[in-house]
């Protein structure tokens, strides 16, 4: 992985190789006068240049395929949480003998959708709603959706609840 001041290091060699060529061409386009410098020393420098450039992009590309490995690891981290989340709300609905009905509604009010919105989905009255998350919340043993969701951080947040398959990024 490169590092910070590898990169910073990179861009600058880039910018001065392109600025080496972007300036000659302006220059002349311009008709500013400039020293002209012998021919060997030119060559010497156009070739340093040229591979200045053609090492950023070595090093851009390894960057970018760094980055991509990383992004695939964090993908798959996020769904074994997610995965790890899905199967912790499975056995608490269990554990509380949440019926169907109410273990859709527990999820929906986790996902943060409104009793109106829950009700909608599952075309059923809002009443009926509320009666069940009543009912969700007596059996967790919470007062509310708050603290409902505050149940299932703080499992995720113990490693223990998962025998350590779980690790919080630090």
């Amino acid at each position: 992985m490169l590092s910070r001041r590898a990169i910073v290091a990179l861009i600058v060699v880039q910018s001065l190789c392109a600025l080496f060529f972007v300036g000659e061409i302006l220059m002349t386009l311009m008709g500013l006068p400039y020293t002209p410098i012998n021919w060997q020393m030119r060559e010497v420098i156009e070739i340093a240049a040229s591979l200045g450039l053609l090492l950023g992009i070595v090093l851009g590309g390894l960057a970018l395929r760094n980055s991509r490995v990383r992004t695939v690891r964090a993908e798959a981290a996020l769904r074994a949480a997610s995965g790890a989340f899905m199967e912790l709300m499975q056995e608490r609905f269990v554990e509380w003998r949440l019926t169907p009905a109410e273990r859709d509604v527990a999820l929906f009010a986790i996902k943060g959708l409104s009793t109106a919105e829950i009700a909608a989905l599952r075309k059923t009255s809002e009443g009926t709603v509320k009666a069940q998350t009543n009912a969700i919340y007596r059996k967790a043993g919470v007062s509310g959706r708050s603290q409902l969701l505050s149940l299932f951080i703080d499992d995720l947040m113990d490693e223990e609840a998962f025998g350590g398959r779980l690790k919080v990024a630090s």
